[in-house]
């Protein structure tokens, strides 16, 4: 109404109002009219930006490597910025140039610059190995760099998230790791296998220990029962031997007995003879009658019967005829009882 317009501006945008060159109003959040034909607005974003990178590389051994990672970054400056970019406002809200939407880009050369600068006083190996280094010594060159400084712009992280060699010197690299690995694998399965022969052998030895520990045992219990059946034959023979040397004292002692009775025999039978010669030299030249005599009063009853049923016999023909009574023969049987 009559170019008079009402602006409100949020907390994250930084409002400047120009009039006739000069600065009249700025700051955050502001809302105002003015009057459009005689002022000029300029906004400038706060708020911290992130932007992703992956662009490509050479090192100082001429390997191409892709860096990939994000940049935050946001204005500290704002009106500096204003100052070297075009940040005025259209009526319609709108930026009036492209150097808002070009801001990003410029960060990101200044970006792909610092690391251009790192990578050619860096080996392949190098940078694969120390993309942490890497990466905070970009941080550090950004923080410093003049181009930003001049725009008022404040590097806020600066993030590598990747470095990627191409695809055959990715294969070259990871050859040696790969047959490293590989060594590593085999090593570990014949270690193992070692181990495994190793258990077995200590195992057998074990076993062997044991069959000898056993075997040893046997031998010593079957040298004990040789031992013992030697102690026992030594024994039985030692047994034996008083048994014969008994044996032979006895039989010692039986002959000795044999020959005294023997020896007491003879004397008998040479006294015995000797009785008999004087008794025959006695009685030679006695009658008889007279002998018999002398022999029957010595006689016992049953003798002298039988001698004289033995005369009766010796002269049965004389005497012809003999009878015995059944009386006489009770007589007899009684007497002989």
């Amino acid at each position: 109404m009559f170019g008079f317009r009402y602006v409100k501006s949020s907390p994250s945008h930084y409002l400047l109002q120009y009039k006739d060159g000069k600065v009249v109003r700025e700051g955050t959040g502001l809302a105002f009219f003015y009057f459009a034909p005689a002022s000029t607005l300029v906004s400038v974003p706060l708020t911290a930006v992130d932007v992703p990178f992956m662009f490509e590389e050479t090192t100082r051994d001429f390997q191409a490597v892709t860096l990939q990672g994000q940049v935050g970054y946001r204005i500290a400056s704002p009106k500096t910025l204003a100052e070297q970019q075009n940040f005025v406002l259209e009526p319609n809200g709108a930026y009036a140039s492209e150097d808002p939407e070009r801001l990003p880009m410029r960060v990101l050369n200044a970006v792909k610059a610092q690391f251009r600068a790192l990578l050619q006083e860096a080996d392949l190996r190098e940078v694969l190995h120390g993309t942490e280094q890497l990466s905070k010594t970009a941080r550090q060159g950004l923080a410093a760099a003049p181009a930003l400084a001049a725009l008022g712009i404040e590097i806020v992280d600066l993030a590598l998230l990747a470095v990627k060699p191409t695809p055959e010197t990715a294969r070259a690299l990871e050859a040696p790791v790969r047959e490293d690995i590989l060594k590593q694998a085999d090593d570990a399965t014949y270690a193992r296998r070692n181990a495994a022969i190793a258990q077995e052998q200590m195992i057998k030895e074990s076993e062997l220990r044991s069959e000898l520990v056993v075997e040893q045992k046997r031998r010593q219990v079957r040298e004990t029962e040789v031992e013992s059946q030697r102690v026992i034959l030594e024994k039985q023979q030692e047994m034996q031997a008083q048994e014969i040397a008994g044996n032979v004292r006895l039989e010692e002692q039986n002959g000795e007995l044999v020959r005294l009775q023997s020896e007491n025999r003879k004397r008998e039978a040479d006294v015995r003879a000797y009785a008999m010669r004087a008794l025959v030299e006695a009685i030679k030249d006695m009658d008889p009658r007279a002998l018999q005599a002398m022999m029957f009063g010595q006689a016992s009853p049953e003798t002298l019967m039988a001698l004289g049923l033995q005369n009766i016999a010796d002269n049965a023909v004389k005497i012809g005829e003999f009878n015995f009574s059944p009386d006489l023969l009770r007589q007899m049987a009684g007497k002989s009882k």
